[in-house]
């Protein structure tokens, strides 16, 4: 890969406060540590790949490759073991009481979740998870979006012989993704007699001795279970501070093209908390607004793709608005949303004018579910695929590697 060429240093470095130290914050963090006096704050000692906590469940050594401690690679920045409270004009305020000032602010908080405060302890849940899964014979997974479907992929595909049942509020699985990968992805499951119960709920506080009850009247028998629905915006903390205004009704951040929180010079937001800039595009025939536009490049907002071109091949109206947030949240893109980010920090403690910033184009509609260590179901914008293919993509080492190389570490331990 070809060394980017950056404009030089500033005479003296300026301080770039970065919130929260997922896979947005860590990146972005590790990517200006030598171009600025860069502090993270995490509630946690460690960066975890995301999209690799479901093959530590069943396999915990997988975890001691993806749960990395922040100083492995932030190794030129100060790491604040803390949670932001507030933000003032320019400065943070944390819970241990610390006060920060920034001339760059990054609010890259992504969703709530609760785990341990250090590294050991996060290996050691991971372990009892593994220990709960090998000691029971029957399974409920409440929850088939992608982090339920992956569960289920890999208790499976560990053990073919557990009884798992898979339970969703939905009318489909995944429904993040388009209805032929939701379709592809049920029938590997059930495939393997996984029970997919659909348009039903459980209520977990009411199961007594094993024993759940759905809905709509159905008794699931389990020796344990293991929630996987949705987790809340990392945002609500920003409703009592002066970013309130900032959030759409979804309470994420409202970013420019450039991934500035709207109408702020020096604050930036990326990762899930994002609520993107786009397009509509309107077609003369039917008027559907389901794809967006974004330089050159189409992609699905909601429900299927139409051409909304005209005879001559020619897009009839294209209508800008604020935010959608409809890019679909993934690893991979919240990477993009550092390096762009990064990049544009950079060139402004550079002195680059404005006009030169860099402008992130949303993601494409395209998603890999991993089904286990061999299969996945993939959605590209012209191609849904199940099966080994994808899974060769993905499902080995579910870029395990690769992000690892991308945050300045060895693939591998040995």
């Amino acid at each position: 890969m070809a060394t980017e060429e950056l404009p030089p240093l500033a005479s003296e470095f300026k301080r770039v406060v970065v919130l929260g130290g997922g896979i947005a914050g860590a990146l972005l963090a590790k990517s200006l540590q030598f171009r600025a006096e860069v502090f993270l704050i995490d509630p946690k000692e460690y960066f975890e790949i995301p999209w690799a906590s479901l093959r530590a469940m069943v396999e915990p050594s997988f975890a001691e490759r993806t749960v990395i401690n922040h100083s492995d690679y932030f190794t030129n920045g100060q790491l604040v073991v803390s949670t932001a409270v507030d933000i003032r004009d320019n400065e943070v305020l944390t819970s241990d009481g610390r006060s920060i000032a920034y001339d760059y602010l990054v609010i890259a908080t992504g969703h709530m979740d609760h785990v341990p405060r250090i590294r050991t302890e996060r290996l050691e849940q991971y372990q009892a998870e593994s220990e709960k899964i090998n000691a029971a014979d029957s399974i409920l997974i409440i929850g088939g979006g992608p982090t339920g479907v992956e569960l289920a992929g890999e208790i499976v595909a560990l053990d073919p012989n557990k009884k798992v049942t898979l339970v969703h509020r939905g009318s489909r699985l995944l429904e993040f993704i388009g209805a032929k990968a939701s379709k592809k992805a049920l029938d590997w499951l059930t495939s393997r007699k996984v029970e997919v119960l659909l348009s039903q709920s459980v209520d977990t506080n009411s199961a007594a001795d094993g024993t759940y009850q759905t809905s709509g009247g159905e008794t699931i028998t389990a020796d344990c279970h293991f929630v996987c629905t949705g987790k809340p915006i990392g945002s609500s903390w920003l409703k009592d501070t002066i970013f309130k205004d900032y959030l759409d009704g979804h309470g994420k951040l409202v970013v420019d093209d450039n991934l500035r929180v709207r109408g702020l010079k020096k604050v930036f937001a990326i990762g899930d908390i994002t609520a993107l800039p786009g397009w509509d595009l309107v077609s003369v025939t039917s008027g559907e607004k389901n794809v967006g536009l974004c330089g050159k490049k189409m992609f699905i907002f909601s429900g299927k793709s139409k051409c909304v071109k005209n005879r001559s091949h020619k897009l009839v109206f294209a209508r800008k608005h604020a935010a959608t947030g409809m890019e679909i949240q993934q690893g991979y893109l919240a990477q993009r949303h550092a390096m762009v980010a990064a990049k544009n920090i950079k060139m402004l403690i550079s002195g680059e004018k404005e006009t030169k910033l860099a402008v992130y184009k949303p993601g494409t509609a395209i998603a890999i579910v991993s089904l286990g260590k061999r299969d996945a179901v993939a959605q590209f914008p012209f191609l849904t695929i199940s099966g080994c293919l994808p899974g060769m993509i993905k499902s080995k080492d579910l870029f395990v590697g690769k992000t690892r190389k991308t945050m300045g570490l060895k693939p591998t331990l040995t």
